[in-house]
């Protein structure tokens, strides 16, 4: 190319001019990207510790003592089937082991009903976060947040265990609350100590 044609300055910026924009280009996009990630690794820091808040001061203690209550429930009702049995054969007594045991079968059918989500507190902010998502899903294509389908999860496989353990069949009834679930395991304390059976160590864990 002459270098004394007057096309080459205006070559020569034009190049400059596509050089900055591609300069620019890829600095926007890195900072995009940069920002993206920082987000995302904000949100799984957030995630995680809530997560481990949760665990740790929720779902774990309340998870255990449910847990706790139905196992004592139902080797509740496996010594009282021997007993009742024993006691119709080979020693005739006053207690009613075969009341005591279709008590023990009623609390099991009871527990085994409750899920989690009945008796956890409320976790407001995955609620809120939950309802931003469907409002702004309101003109777009609907699907489950990711909050919703955890808890639907959580409950259905909590209804797969209601079916399982107690010999008992379950039928559809309302939720349990907290309450019932406190009058369930005074029931079950009641019965464990006609019995005399101790439940100190279970004392120390509450819902």
């Amino acid at each position: 190319m002459d270098l004394d044609s007057p096309w080459a300055d205006t070559d020569r910026e034009d190049h400059d001019i596509a050089r900055k924009n591609e300069w620019s280009k890829l600095s926007s996009d890195f900072t995009n990207a940069g920002y993206r990630e920082g987000i995302t690794a904000g949100k799984e820091s957030a995630i995680q510790e809530g997560f481990d808040s949760g665990f740790a001061q929720v779902g774990a203690p309340i998870g255990r003592e449910l847990g706790m209550l139905r196992g004592i429930a139902s080797a509740l009702i496996d010594i009282l089937v021997s007993l009742s049995t024993r006691s119709a054969l080979y020693q005739p007594t006053t207690v009613s082991y075969d009341l005591m045991l279709a008590d023990a079968r009623d609390i099991a059918s009871q527990l085994v009903k409750v899920r989690f989500t009945d008796i956890a507190p409320p976790d407001l902010e995955a609620e809120a976060h939950a309802r931003e998502h469907l409002e702004s899903l309101y003109d777009a294509e609907i699907s489950v947040p990711e909050e919703l389908a955890e808890r639907r999860e959580m409950e259905n496989l909590e209804d797969m265990l209601a079916g399982m353990g107690t010999g008992v069949e379950t039928k559809e009834v309302k939720r349990l609350s907290t309450d019932d679930v406190r009058r369930l395991k005074e029931r079950l304390y009641s019965l464990c100590g006609v019995m005399g059976i101790s439940m100190a160590a279970l004392d120390r864990q509450r819902i």
